[in-house]
Formats: structure tokens, C-alpha cells, sequence
């Protein structure tokens, strides 16, 4: 996809309105659960999500000068990938209905740890002790979020972990894809997968409830919306600038679903939450900015004359979180 002309404020402002969104179809997610599955949730979204996916493709200029065209020659890939999407949307919303809001969604920010360390087997990238240090710190901060083998530990903790590691797995494939592959084409493939496997789990698991009335219906819908608005937003801010100026930007989403749990739920989960939030942050953070270190020095490399080559393992690449779509 062609990236505009660099305006980073812009593409932050927007990056944190996605957020929002996504947060505030998290608290639609929660209200809705105590009458619809997470399977049926699910479902609902990914049928709302396609329309962002088509109007992103849409909105592609590379997309266009190429004809138009929507074969995918990695559509195997990227049909796993929306499998990968279909399983880690049922444990996030499962977590969402079982959980505090505010610690189901500061849970799911692992998926940045998750993503550096998926990215040695996968990619075969060289990780380093300073990421892998961030690795352990953030994963320590899960743990005392989680506290497996206290007594106060619910399995439940384990379903936004589960969550974290499947959106990880999607980031990290998707730089599996050919230079040349469209990325509003392979959203798309992966998109309509989602779609599919989320109706289809939900025939399975007992089919979808009858919607009990027309306001709950524009609640599905809105949830839908707000969905399906902030993955727009997010292709449009990663248009206007490197995914690396807005990564450090992503954990603004911890306090905003704080708040909302607050609000509307009266949840204020600080024990649950301190300091372990801060030490999954913190790991989060420090892999932002070595990674952004390390890209500053690749491309200052490859501006020297040729002979300087670098590796692949080099080359920086946006944690993110695999926002919870």
C-alpha cells in the first residue's frame, strides 16, 4: 500500500481514536455477553468487520494501478491467518464476559512479548539480550496479573494470554507475505475467513439467539461499528507514518479501559493489576525502543555505499498487539 505524505500527529491522533473504539466495543462485547455467546459476538463483529476490509482495499491506490485484481498467490497464508483471528477473538471475548474489563484488556498487551519471541521460531530472527530482557520483565508482569497457584488464580486469566499469543501469531505471518502482496488484499482474505469460521463455530456451538429486540440490534450493530471504524483508522495512521512512531502510543488503551470498566461496570481492579501492568508495559516499551534503535542503525547502513549489507533479523518491525479486533 502507498504511505501519504509523513504526518505523524495526525496518524498518533488517529491511532489513539482507534483505540478508543476498540475499547469501546470491548465494553459492548462485556454488556452483550450475559445474552450472546462470545462465539455469536464474534460472529456479529467479523461480518461488520468486512466493510472496513473492503473500503481499505478500496481506498488502496496500489490496488487500483495494479487492475483491481483479487487473487492472492499466499491465500492459503492468509486464510490461516484468519483462522488464527477466528480463535483468538473467542478467548478474548470469553475473557471480556468472564473477567474485570480493565484486566482482560491489560492481559491482552502481551501480545507484543509474544511477538518477539515468535519471531525466532517463525522468522528465524536473531533476538538480543536486551529484547529478550523486555521479553522476561513483561511476561513476569503477567504472571503476577494472572498468579497462577494462588489461591485467588482463575483459569479465566489464561483466556486473554491464549488471545495475546493468536493475534501475535497473526502479526508475525504477516511478514511471510511476498514484498509485493497488497496488505488491504490479504485483510481482506483474512477478514472473510474470520467471518466464515466465526459463523460456522457458532452453528456448532448451539447456533446464534434470537436478538431480543431492535435496541439490542443496534447495540450488535454499534459494536460492529466501533470495530470495523477503528481497524480503518488503524490502516489509515499506518499510512501516514512508520508503524514505530505510533507502537509507543498502543498502551494508551490500558488507562482508557480502566476508565471504562470504572464507568460503566464499577471496576477498579488496582490490586489485580499493580504492579504486574506496570512491569508488561515496561517490557512492552523497552521493545519499542530498541527496536526503533536498531532500525535507525539499519538505515543508516543501507545509505552507505553497497557492501554494508544487513540481515533481515535486523530490519525493526512494529511489535503492535494485534489490536483486538
Amino acid at each position: 500500500m502507498q504511505r501519504r505524505p509523513d504526518s505523524t500527529a495526525l496518524a498518533i491522533s488517529m491511532s489513539i481514536v482507534a483505540l478508543v473504539l476498540f475499547d469501546l466495543m470491548g465494553l459492548l462485547i462485556k454488556y452483550l455477553s450475559t445474552d450472546y455467546s462470545a462465539v455469536e459476538l464474534s460472529a456479529y463483529r467479523n461480518v461488520f468487520g468486512l466493510v472496513p476490509s473492503v473500503i481499505a482495499l478500496w481506498m488502496s491506490t496500489t490496488w487500483r494501478q495494479n487492475g483491481r485484481k483479487l487473487a492472492l498467490r499466499q491465500w492459503r497464508l492468509a486464510v490461516w491467518r484468519g483462522v488464527a483471528v477466528t480463535f483468538a477473538q473467542l478467548l478474548f471475548y470469553l475473557s471480556l464476559g468472564l473477567m474485570a474489563f480493565a484486566t482482560a484488556t491489560t492481559i491482552s498487551y502481551s501480545t507484543a512479548l509474544f511477538t518477539t519471541a515468535l519471531a525466532v521460531p517463525i522468522l528465524g530472527e536473531r533476538v538480543g539480550l536486551v529484547r529478550w530482557s523486555a521479553v522476561v520483565i513483561g511476561f513476569v508482569g503477567v504472571v503476577m496479573i494472572t498468579r497462577p497457584g494462588a489461591d485467588a488464580f482463575e483459569w479465566t486469566a489464561l483466556l486473554p494470554v491464549g488471545a495475546a499469543a493468536l493475534y501475535a501469531f497473526t502479526g508475525v505471518t504477516a511478514r511471510l507475505f511476498d514484498a509485493d502482496a497488497q496488505t488491504p488484499l490479504v485483510n481482506l482474505y483474512s477478514s472473510a475467513t474470520a467471518a466464515v469460521g466465526a459463523i460456522a463455530l457458532a452453528l456448532v456451538f448451539g447456533g446464534f439467539t434470537q436478538i431480543a429486540s431492535l435496541r439490542e440490534l443496534g447495540l450488535i450493530a454499534l459494536m460492529g461499528a466501533f470495530g470495523g471504524s477503528a481497524v480503518l483508522c488503524l490502516v489509515v495512521s499506518f499510512r501516514m507514518t512508520e508503524p514505530s512512531n505510533l507502537a509507543p502510543f498502543t498502551y494508551f488503551g490500558i488507562p482508557i479501559a480502566f476508565a471504562l470498566g470504572w464507568l460503566f461496570f464499577s471496576e477498579a481492579p488496582f490490586d489485580d493489576l499493580l504492579p504486574g501492568a506496570l512491569l508488561l508495559v515496561g517490557g512492552g516499551l523497552l521493545i519499542v525502543f530498541r527496536e526503533r534503535r536498531m532500525g535507525r542503525a539499519s538505515a543508516r547502513r543501507a545509505s552507505q555505499p553497497a557492501g554494508t549489507a544487513f540481515s533481515r533479523a535486523e530490519v525493526t518491525r512494529p511489535p503492535g498487539r494485534g489490536p483486538r479486533t
